[in-house]
């Protein structure tokens, strides 16, 4: 049976950690709260860019815009993959990290198992997590970004995007898909996989349809194509990153709360252990004490 001190030590060290994962929580709290409101900005925002990039082709038979960006290429047995994986810096966060990355090796293994094994899948990482992850594990990694979440901005989604575009162009990647933890609410990320190239799905895409709105282009069609893709690629990578900043700190404030919670029960019952092992050795003193006094009595 542990000691009064060993009890009392780890009532203290309990403690501790009780103080530190309540300020670990309220800097979530907080934190999250800046970070809904980036993600609440950047949905509208993306949403309205897709719609207005499906339109701009429904307009008119644009067959000088059918380019490999945004339709893709003719497909064949050899079809190179990317995966851009979205995680977090840092760990706390309960399980949010270890869903994504068991999300990502099933989709691997449904989706891509021949491509991995012919070595016709890449990972670009995005997080420390991720990064060590596919590290550890052999993965051909395309490029690597970790630390970018503790200054999270759009000029860093841009250079990623330029990368992806880049390979993708240079015919070294047919097909590019993002994968990351969306923001359903504060208990609730649910992780997802979105293409990234080609912008468009060629199935469920029809050319000379009737767009939902009319526009007047100026100059013509074609210029603002050329600016609409980069800028619509971009969109679509800041708004993965802000949903998985939004996810990682719900995720780390439920985890704090819970870990908070357990550690006050852990108290409790810690504490009635130290009662109940002081109050039976106040007992046993005092048993010594009257069997001394009854053995000096007798004598």
């Amino acid at each position: 049976m542990a000691t009064l001190r060993e009890i009392r030590r780890r009532i203290v060290g309990v403690k501790s950690t009780a103080k530190i994962t309540q300020a670990m929580k309220m800097v979530a709290a907080a934190k999250l709260r800046r970070a809904q409101d980036s993600i609440n900005a950047a949905r509208p925002y993306a949403r309205a860019l897709e719609g207005l990039l499906k339109d701009l082709l429904q307009s008119a038979a644009l067959e000088s815009a059918r380019s490999p960006l945004l339709f893709g290429r003719e497909q064949d047995e050899k079809e190179r993959v990317i995966l851009v994986v979205v995680t977090s810096d840092r760990g706390l966060a309960g399980a949010f990290n270890s869903n994504l990355l068991k999300f990502t090796e099933a989709r691997i293994r449904d989706n891509y198992a021949e491509h991995k094994k012919t070595g016709r899948l890449a990972v670009v990482t995005l997080g420390r997590r991720s990064t060590d992850y596919f590290t550890k594990r052999g993965y051909k990694i395309a490029g690597k970004y970790p630390g970018i979440f503790s200054k999270l901005e759009f000029d860093t989604a841009r250079a990623i995007t330029l990368m992806v575009t880049d390979l993708y162009n240079r015919e070294e990647a047919d097909r590019v898909e993002i994968i990351f933890n969306e923001f359903k609410s504060v208990v609730s990320q649910k992780p997802v996989a979105e293409r990234l190239l080609p912008v468009l799905d060629p199935s469920g895409f029809v050319e000379g349809g009737v767009p939902e709105r009319d526009y007047i282009y100026e100059p013509d069609p074609i210029s603002i194509l050329n600016v609409l893709v980069p800028r619509h690629l971009e969109t679509m990578l800041w708004r993965a990153m802000l949903e998985s900043n939004a996810a990682e700190q719900g995720a780390r404030m439920t985890a704090m709360d819970s870990a908070t919670r357990n550690a006050k029960e852990l108290i409790g019952t810690l504490q009635l252990s130290y009662n109940k092992a002081r109050q039976a050795a106040i007992t046993k003193e005092i048993l010594e004490i009257v069997g001394g006094a009854e053995a000096l009595a007798k004598s």
